[in-house]
């Protein structure tokens, strides 16, 4: 058996956080809490995209105390991801990318609250694929953390045991700690560069889960005037039950179809009215920006 040099793990999460301190800055959300935002590179901060609202300035506090407003270049609730530019260019360096990620190992998130840094260490409890959003955006791994951080810790990096970047801590259904990938950032911030947002699908249609015997779909409850869907001539009450001849189970399934990649797409959805099966052919469109 190995000894365990408890001094030498505790420096080596210190060095972390002292690390991560230096990079990490924090700012007021629209719900009068705290978050955190870290130095992605080129001058340019990552953040939670639900703590960021379109119209409101964002009033950062870098490391060295110092406040100042910052653009929101972009983002994406697909993903969470939002891009910020601090009003005068910001310095200093950015996380080199982690390494795998197995399940047990040590991770440090860091945080801050206005000039006070923040850090807590915990482990990755649950490691897993490819994962679509609640919104349709894909999440290149699934990586859930055993750690005990607070809502200031919303946005915040999440370091391996070399300091390397795992991703972006957000939490998830009853406040579980998840991490954005690194890979998904970085894919969201180059198209958030470029475009300000990310194209996603959509119908212009409210829809309703239905599961009644053996009918399964994702029922029509309302329909936007200038949607794709009524002008496919989708009718309120319509149950939507394929996509592509692949079975729609619900709402959920159809959203996380409304991906990225289908904007523009021509589809042909099954439509069940009056009890009666048919086919609709529908160009997906394009999310309008809100």
């Amino acid at each position: 058996m190995t000894s365990f040099n408890l001094a030498a793990f505790s420096d080596a999460v210190a060095d972390i956080a002292e690390q991560a301190a230096s990079v990490t800055a924090s700012f007021s959300t629209h719900h009068g809490r705290t978050a955190t935002a870290f130095h992605w590179g080129d001058g340019l901060y990552v953040a939670a995209e639900e703590t960021v609202e379109p119209d409101e300035e964002v009033q950062l506090t870098l490391p060295g105390g110092e406040s100042m407003t910052a653009e929101l270049i972009g983002r994406d609730p697909s993903t969470g991801v939002a891009l910020l530019k601090p009003s005068t260019a910001a310095s200093g360096t950015s996380f080199k990318k982690a390494g795998p990620v197995r399940l047990g190992d040590v991770v440090v998130a860091a945080g801050r609250e206005g000039a006070s840094p923040l850090a807590v260490f915990g482990s990755v409890g649950e490691i897993g694929p490819m994962w679509r959003s609640l919104r349709g955006g894909a999440i290149d791994r699934r990586i859930n953390l055993a750690v005990m951080a607070g809502g200031r810790f919303e946005g915040g990096p999440v370091l391996d045991a070399r300091g390397g970047l795992v991703g972006m801590l957000l939490f998830g259904p009853r406040r579980r700690a998840l991490v954005i990938p690194y890979e998904t950032i970085e894919r969201t911030v180059a198209t958030l560069r470029e475009k300000g947002h990310v194209l996603r699908g959509y119908l212009g249609a409210s829809l309703y889960r239905i599961h009644h015997g053996p009918v399964q779909g994702a029922m029509v409850m309302g329909l936007d005037d200038d949607g794709p869907a009524k002008a496919a001539g989708i009718a309120l009450g319509d149950i939507v039950t394929a996509w592509n001849g692949e079975p729609v189970r619900g709402s959920r399934e159809l959203i996380l179809r409304l991906g990225p990649d289908s904007a523009g797409a021509a589809v042909t959805l099954g439509i069940l009215r009056g009890g009666e099966v048919r086919d609709v052919a529908i160009t997906i469109g394009e999310k309008p920006l809100i």
